[in-house]
């Protein structure tokens, strides 16, 4: 049977147009050989469009990606929109709408990757943050009383549901289980101060635990959840959490990974349409000058093409990423790689041919 799948590619602001620009390279590339054919939607959701129009994401345009196999997202922001705008309006909206619940988030050094932390290596970072990522504060409840008075009132409220909770937790069972590596299911809270949330997570952890009697559980707090991703991150399977901390968490893994050049991220519904993107923002200072890294990019699509269901592909992918970052790059770095953000697209693409 003819695989055949179609993706919108949203490839957004400042540096994202570029590292979409190698990502296709890489996805044209690997459906080739692997014989699938992908169908790509583009659209041109972001800044210059908003400054043009005003408009941030039209209805129609959601129904049209709820459609699609995948989504594919360069970056979202520019310096001339005010922060939050765009982010809310599309990136948070397109999560929401189409219900996105699951934020996935590999941390994996990669050989030939530096890490700040000493005396770690790819051993020892290799693990997984599940983020709920549709509820808690970002579901925007909350507001502001007499502002700009001395008596002004700021509420934000998290706002966790018993749905919400358990098809994260159950998700992250599941996964952990399907990634059998050491079949460890960490569950990060706060219980000892933010204890209504919290009780609620827990008590669906350590229900749902015992229907998975394969996976191990253990709780720890978001503090120190933080501290041990420094000090011992071979510690860490599968982590899952809500919303805020998944937020926090998944930066400093990035950093230990090797930066945001390498980190790559997933908006999953897994009854409908997901979002893959690369995590390092749009970096509109580098924007047109064929400095910036690609491969967090390249690695959100290696993410996308797996979910697809197209293993083997995803697998080409991943090794050739690794062989360049082995044999060629200086640096993560934009403008210190030593290659242009088209080298090293055209360096993955061909590496993943021959893989």
């Amino acid at each position: 049977m003819h695989r055949s799948y179609k993706i919108a590619v949203i490839p957004g602001d400042g540096t994202g147009p570029e590292v979409i620009r190698e990502g296709v390279k890489v996805l044209k590339a690997v459906s080739d050989i692997e014989g699938f054919k992908v169908d790509l939607i583009y659209y041109d959701f972001g800044a210059e469009r908003y400054l043009k129009t005003g408009e941030t994401l039209p209805d129609s345009a959601l129904e049209e990606l709820r459609q699609m196999d995948a989504i594919y997202l360069g970056a979202i922001g520019h310096p001339a929109v005010k922060p939050g705008i765009l982010e809310k309006g599309i990136l948070l909206r397109i999560r929401f709408e189409l219900d996105m619940y699951i934020n996935l988030r590999p941390i994996k050094l990669y050989p030939g990757v530096e890490t700040p932390i000493k005396g770690k290596g790819p051993e020892e970072i290799d693990f997984v943050v599940i983020r709920e990522n549709t509820e808690g504060f970002y579901a925007g409840a909350g507001g502001i009383l007499r502002r700009g008075t001395p008596d002004e009132v700021a509420i934000q409220e998290s706002i966790n549901t018993r749905k919400g909770v358990e098809r994260c937790l159950r998700y992250a069972f599941e996964f952990c289980r399907r990634r059998a590596k050491d079949k460890k299911l960490t569950l990060c809270g706060k219980t000892n101060v933010l204890t209504y949330a919290f009780d609620l997570w827990e008590r669906v952890f350590k229900e749902l635990s015992g229907e998975y009697p394969d996976v191990k559980t253990d709780y720890a707090h978001v503090d120190a959840i933080c501290m041990w991703m420094v000090k011992n991150p071979e510690w860490f399977d599968v982590i899952v959490t809500d919303n805020m901390f998944g937020d926090i968490i998944t930066d400093l893994g990035a950093i230990i990974q090797g930066g945001m050049g390498i980190a790559a991220g997933a908006n999953i519904n897994p009854e409908g349409t997901s979002m893959f993107e690369p995590i390092g923002g749009s970096a509109p200072k580098y924007a047109g000058k064929n400095v910036i890294n690609p491969l967090a990019a390249i690695c959100a699509c290696q993410m996308m093409v797996d979910h697809l269901g197209e293993a083997a592909a995803a697998r080409r992918v991943e090794e050739a990423v690794i062989r360049v970052l082995e044999g060629h790059l200086k640096s993560l770095s934009a403008g210190q790689m030593g290659y242009s953000t088209e080298e090293v697209g055209d360096m993955v693409a061909e590496y993943a041919t021959k893989i």
